[in-house]
This record gives structure tokens, sequence and C-alpha cells, in this order.
């Protein structure tokens, strides 16, 4: 899966949450955040390998 597909995913499920648990806040922006630091990321980390 493409991280430009599962990044709207991931907005969508953390705003969902957020509606429904409001104390979650913190803890799912912090989530959404490192998600999207590691998708953001994994192609230049794996290109790095030279696997």
């Amino acid at each position: 899966m493409n991280a430009i597909a599962i990044q709207p995913l991931i907005a969508l499920i953390a705003g969902i949450l957020i509606l429904i648990m409001p104390r979650l806040l913190n803890y799912v922006i912090a989530i959404y955040l490192i998600i999207v630091g590691v998708t953001g990321l994994w192609p230049n980390l794996t290109s790095g390998l030279n696997l």
C-alpha cells in the first residue's frame, strides 16, 4: 500500500477516535505523527540498505 493512500485512512480513524473519546487526543495525534513520519522516511531508509 502506498503511503499516500494510508495517510487519509489513518486520519479518518484518528478523527473518529477523537470524536468518541476526546481524552485520547494527545495519544492519537502522537501516534498519527509517528506513523506519518515513518511512512515518509521508509523509502529513504530501505534505499540506503542496498538490498
